[in-house]
């Protein structure tokens, strides 16, 4: 299973598709902000807009897809001048239309909702928002854009269905946000699409064997690289070190083997490469706030 599959799969990840946006000119709408496992989105098909998420502002173009993994609230605005115009929200079978006078975008909102485990340690290891604007000609283009039509015509149709389609399409285009790096360009930097091939082929090794003796020296030698190139490339392309990196994985490892087997504490610890249950205890906790035992106890009363 290639890396971005396997992460999505270990988060246990479920989409939901919660507003069609239809504005006019000069109309501001504020999202709140959402729950610790939620990370909304958005997706603009037609006209332009801004989304203002704490002191960033990103402007929008046709095509354009922003993810918060932080769930912070954050402001869509439209340009015009003049008096602000309100909106109306309808209620449908499967979302919200919301709508302003003369509208001129066509916006797309929704979130994602993760597990405590993995997803929780995926969101926090990307950025607070994500920008992504697909290029023109490009493949990932041609799929955005075949998506899009898919969407907006399941929208319009809303009928039988529609809300596990739409769920089903919102979930393509997290897959497709997370590997950015083919046929896109972001703001931001994520270590799930890092450009540089080496480091990419570094990060699914592990992924792959999250409990392998995974030393810098080792790492280096899998991209072809000298140790101080591999740690310098490493950081500049995934925004972390490789410290941080090789300890997240193995947590989400850990994590996931916590909510899909009856395996005990000593025997995922060392599954995942650590040597003794103590320092895998102490990493987790650092890492989620609890222990194993009770993450694992979570999961199993929320069902997970």
């Amino acid at each position: 299973m290639d890396a971005v599959s396997r992460l999505l799969h270990m988060a246990r990840l479920k989409a939901a598709l919660d507003k069609r946006c239809l504005l006019g000119p000069a109309t501001t709408m504020d999202v709140a902000g959402h729950d610790e496992l939620e990370a909304p989105f958005h997706v603009l098909l037609d006209g332009e807009c801004q989304l203002h998420v704490g002191r960033t502002v990103l402007e929008l173009r046709p095509g354009d897809v922003v993810v918060i993994p932080s769930g912070a609230p954050h402001r869509i605005l439209t340009r015009g001048r003049g008096k602000r115009q309100g909106i109306v929200e309808t209620e449908g079978a499967a979302f919200i239309t919301t709508r302003s006078d003369s509208p001129e975008i066509d916006l797309f909102c929704g979130h994602y909702t993760f597990d405590a485990g993995p997803g929780a340690l995926l969101l926090r290891s990307l950025p607070e928002s994500i920008h992504v604007s697909f290029g023109q000609s490009t493949e990932s283009d041609h799929v955005l854009r075949m998506l899009s039509t898919l969407m907006r015509g399941e929208a319009q149709r809303e009928g039988d269905g529609t809300a596990a389609i739409l769920a089903a399409l919102c979930t393509v285009l997290l897959a497709m946000v997370l590997r950015t790096a083919k046929g896109a360009t972001t703001t931001s930097t994520l270590w799930t699409a890092v450009a540089d091939q080496r480091i990419a082929e570094a990060i699914r090794e592990v992924l792959d064997d999250p409990g392998g003796d995974w030393t810098i020296d080792r790492l280096s030698r899998t991209a072809a690289m000298s140790r101080a190139s591999f740690q310098r490339h490493f950081t500049r392309g995934t925004g972390m070190t490789v410290g941080a990196f090789l300890t997240r994985t193995r947590l989400m490892a850990a994590a996931d083997l916590l909510g899909s087997t009856d395996a005990t504490i000593a025997t995922v610890a060392a599954e995942v490469g650590y040597q003794s249950e103590s320092a895998f205890s102490r990493a987790f906790r650092a890492e989620f706030g609890t222990t194993p035992a009770r993450l694992r106890r979570n999961k199993q009363q929320r069902g997970q």
